[in-house]
């Protein structure tokens, strides 16, 4: 079952696009949600305001880690595994919504909306299930 609807309900409740994207999928990669909003807090609006990074991949790429590492502190050994699954998320954002910058993505400069913020975060969303296998 696809939870994609679900980032939709949360955005309009005032999460952000990194919360809205990772809070929803918290419980299939090991975090309670209360947490994953607060770790994702900083990642909206562009990562930290700047309009820079789209903060719905940002979220999916946050589910990336949350997946794949291992956690091992002591002698890190999940990173290249982990890049790899955010490198075909990215790759795959980018292909559907056509850039990665949220300040291009909602067309500030341009006046060309290239894709608005809840496509974005339904895009990450389904990216994100289909790459990282998040099932219930």
């Amino acid at each position: 079952m696809t939870r994609v609807k679900e980032t939709i309900a949360r955005h309009d409740r005032g999460y952000n696009c990194a919360q809205s994207v990772a809070c929803t999928y918290a419980d299939l990669v090991g975090l309670d949600e209360e947490t994953m909003f607060k770790v994702t807090e900083g990642l909206g609006k562009g990562m930290g305001g700047t309009l820079a990074t789209c903060g719905a991949l940002s979220g999916a790429c946050v589910l990336a880690g949350m997946k794949r590492s291992t956690g091992n502190l002591e002698s890190p050994d999940s990173k290249l595994e982990t890049y790899k699954l955010a490198e075909e998320i990215v790759n795959k954002f980018q292909e559907q919504c056509h850039s990665l910058v949220c300040k291009e993505l909602k067309g500030l400069d341009t006046g060309k909306v290239l894709t608005p913020c809840p496509d974005c975060i339904m895009n990450a969303a389904r990216i994100a299930e289909e790459v990282l296998d998040l099932k219930d």
